[in-house]
C-alpha cells in the first residue's frame, strides 16, 4: 500500500499536469469506487469543477476544486492516477506541457473512474483489485479528521510522539500503523523508522524512555523525507504517476531482509509478524 511518500510523490507530481484544467465529464465504471456521494450523481457533481490546490493528508491525495469542495482520493493497494494525453499524441517530447504524462491508450478492464478534462487529457483512477475509494466532499475533515499528526510537520515534535506512545500497552510497531497516532506511515517506514532508533519493534510503546522516543521520532522524520526524495519504494505495485519507478527500496536495512545480515553489525535480520502485518528487524542493533 502506498504511504506517506508515495502518496507525497503523487500528489507533487499530478499538481503540475492537473493546475487549472477544468473537468468536463466523468465516467464511473465500477460504482463502488466513489464513497462519496453516491457513484450515479457524482458525475454531474464534478463536472465543471477546476483543479486549484494540491495537498496531502496522511496517504489521502486532497485535490481543491473552485468550487470549493475537495475531491479526495485513497489510493490503498493497488490504486493508480495517472494523466493521459489525447488518442495518438504525447506531451512527452512537448517542453511547454511540464511533466510527462501517459500517452493516450485504451481503456482496460481495470481502470474504473475517467475524469475529461478541458485540454482533451483523461485522467484515469485504474485499480486492480478496486480497494481504493473517491469522495468528493464540502469539507475533507470529514474524511480525514480522524487521522493523527503529520510526521514531517514543523509542528510534530518528540513530546508529541511521546504523548500518544505514553501509557500504551500494545506493541511500538502497531501503534506507529494505527493513523490515529501518526499519519501516513505503514510497513515499510515504520520497520525502517524502528531500526534507525534501534529500537524492537515488539516493546511496548509506553515502556519507551524520552531518549529513545526522540530517537524514533527523528528516525520517523528521516525515512519519511529520505522515501519522498527517492519517490517512494517501487515494490509490486507502486510507480509515481509519471512513469518510472522510486528507489527507495534501494535503501532498506531491514525491510524484506529476513535471513539476510545486517549492514552494521551482520546478524541475521528477522522475520516476525505484529498485528498480522510482517515485521523486519535486526535482534542486536534493536533493543
Amino acid at each position: 500500500m502506498p504511504e506517506l511518500p508515495e502518496v507525497e510523490t503523487y500528489v507533487r507530481a499530478l499538481e503540475p499536469l492537473l493546475s487549472g484544467k477544468t473537468i468536463l465529464a466523468a465516467e464511473v465504471r465500477w460504482p463502488r469506487i466513489i464513497a462519496i456521494p453516491d457513484a450515479s450523481f457524482f458525475p454531474d457533481l464534478i463536472r465543471g469543477r477546476r483543479f486549484v490546490s494540491f495537498g496531502r493528508r496522511g496517504k489521502y491525495m486532497l485535490f481543491g476544486l473552485d468550487s470549493g469542495e475537495t475531491l479526495v482520493v485513497h489510493l490503498r493497494m493497488t490504486g493508480e492516477l495517472r494523466l493521459h494525453a489525447p488518442e495518438g499524441t504525447s506531451q512527452k517530447n512537448d517542453p511547454s506541457a511540464g511533466a510527462p504524462c501517459a500517452q493516450g491508450s485504451v481503456v482496460d478492464k481495470h481502470t474504473h473512474v475517467l475524469f475529461e478534462l478541458d485540454t482533451g487529457e483523461e485522467l484515469r483512477y485504474r485499480d486492480m483489485r478496486k480497494f481504493g475509494r473517491i469522495w468528493l466532499v464540502a469539507d475533507a475533515e470529514t474524511v480525514v479528521g480522524k487521522l493523527g499528526p503529520e510526521p514531517l510537520a514543523e509542528e510534530y515534535a518528540p513530546h508529541v510522539l511521546a504523548q500518544a506512545l505514553a501509557y500504551r500497552k500494545a506493541n511500538v510497531k502497531s501503534l506507529l500503523l494505527n493513523q490515529t497516532v501518526v499519519a501516513g506511515v505503514g510497513n515499510i517506514y515504520a520497520d525502517e523508522a524502528l531500526f534507525r532508533a534501534g529500537i524492537d519493534p515488539r516493546r511496548a510503546g509506553g515502556e519507551l524512555a524520552a531518549e529513545e522516543v526522540a530517537r524514533l521520532h527523528q528516525g520517523l522524520r528521516d525515512v519519511l523525507q529520505a522515501g519522498i526524495e527517492a519517490q517512494g519504494s517501487s515494490l509490486r505495485n507502486y510507480a509515481p504517476p509519471t512513469g518510472g519507478k522510486g528507489s527507495f527500496q534501494e535503501q532498506f536495512r531491514v525491510f524484506r531482509r529476513g535471513g539476510e545480515p545486517c549492514y552494521y553489525c551482520s546478524a541475521p535480520i528477522s522475520r516476525i509478524v505484529l498485528g498480522q502485518r510482517s515485521t523486519h528487524f535486526c535482534p542486536a542493533c534493536q533493543k
